[in-house]
């Protein structure tokens, strides 16, 4: 397929999306709006995670803390002086947290961007180390950034957090982040870089024979990764409007995970896809943790319980569809073409 075709169907399924989204704007309701907040912000959360675990191979288990750094950035930065000035009940905020300010793409940019430092200032010593020992490392690092946030209650407001945040992420900034963070990892990954970082997941070893600088190139795929996982966490803090150390447990990793490996490690198509499924169906299963009359009888609901649903549904995937829904495959314009020119030629 020529390039100019590739590059038409691609603004044309841009401006399809924007339509979608004017649509949804105008005419959902505030629920199923949130909803597809949340599906746009999972789905940056997950195309960052696979970067990292499915294209490179790095099992990181820290996104919850660069979530909460693109949080706690971003809520800093749109916040006016007066709001913090009330927030700060357990201490007076430091003077720059109270003089900073910013309009909200900056805010989200900064939130990025300070995660991205933290992923290269960590990701140096820690990238040296094996696949398991990477996770407990890079987990042990989220759990710091949770305690810190815990006690630095001069910057973060300590247990409490920010409420109140003003909620600029409307579905337009979310929907506009998702599909720029699509764009770059795809980009990325259709490069040469893209090749490298793929053949060091495939055999480390061969790729550093062939002279490839490998902890610069895991590097900088962990480094991008932070950084979306930066502006995801900046723009679910704005979205929810408050934030608080509680928020960032592994959990918040674990959710991202399911996405990435029920979509497929190294498919982008089937992070957009998972991260579409599994937000609607965790949203759906809240039905399972209500009361239940039946037959007569009352059955108290049960917190949590559609966590445990889910889980079991992931064991289940893992058992018998190991490489996820997608496995490494892509739905890509020339695939689409070829299976129309298949099924005329079977006509």
């Amino acid at each position: 397929m020529k390039r100019s075709t590739t590059t038409l169907l691609n603004v044309a399924a841009v401006a399809l999306v924007g339509l979608f989204t004017a649509w949804a704007q105008a005419s959902l309701d505030g629920y199923s709006v949130q909803i597809l907040n949340l599906i746009a912000v999972n789905i940056i959360l997950a195309l960052s995670l696979n970067l990292i675990y499915g294209f490179t191979g790095l099992f990181s288990l820290g996104h919850a803390g660069f979530m909460a750094i693109g949080a706690y950035v971003c809520s800093i930065l749109i916040m006016t002086a007066e709001q913090k000035e009330m927030l700060f009940i357990l201490g007076d905020p430091a003077p720059w947290v109270l003089a900073a300010h910013a309009p909200f793409v900056v805010a989200v940019l900064a939130g990025g961007l300070v995660a991205a430092l933290f992923g290269a200032l960590i990701g140096l010593p820690l990238l040296k180390l094996g696949d398991d020992y990477l996770g407990i490392a890079t987990l042990g690092f989220a759990e710091i950034v949770r305690v810190a946030a815990t006690n630095m209650s001069s910057v973060t407001n300590g247990a409490l957090g920010f409420k109140g945040i003003p909620a600029y992420a409307n579905l337009w900034w979310n929907v506009a982040w998702c599909l720029v963070t699509l764009y770059v990892i795809v980009k990325l990954l259709g490069s040469n870089t893209g090749n490298v970082l793929k053949a060091i997941r495939d055999n480390e070893v061969a790729a550093k024979a062939m002279g490839v600088d490998v902890l610069r190139m895991k590097l900088l795929s962990f480094t991008v990764g932070s950084f979306f996982a930066g502006v995801g966490g900046a723009l679910l803090a704005s979205l929810l409007t408050t934030i608080d150390p509680k928020m960032f447990l592994f959990t918040l990793t674990f959710n991202v995970l399911m996405i990435v490996v029920t979509g497929g490690l190294g498919s982008l198509t089937g992070s957009v896809l998972a991260g579409v499924g599994i937000t609607v169906l965790l949203e759906w299963l809240r039905v399972v943790e209500n009361p239940v009359s039946f037959a007569g009888i009352e059955i108290a609901g049960i917190p949590g319980m559609r966590m445990v649903v889910f889980s079991l549904a992931l064991i289940v995937i893992i058992l018998f569809r190991r490489e996820g829904l997608m496995g490494m495959r892509e739905i890509t314009w020339e695939g689409m073409a070829r299976a129309l020119r298949g099924k005329g030629v079977a006509k």
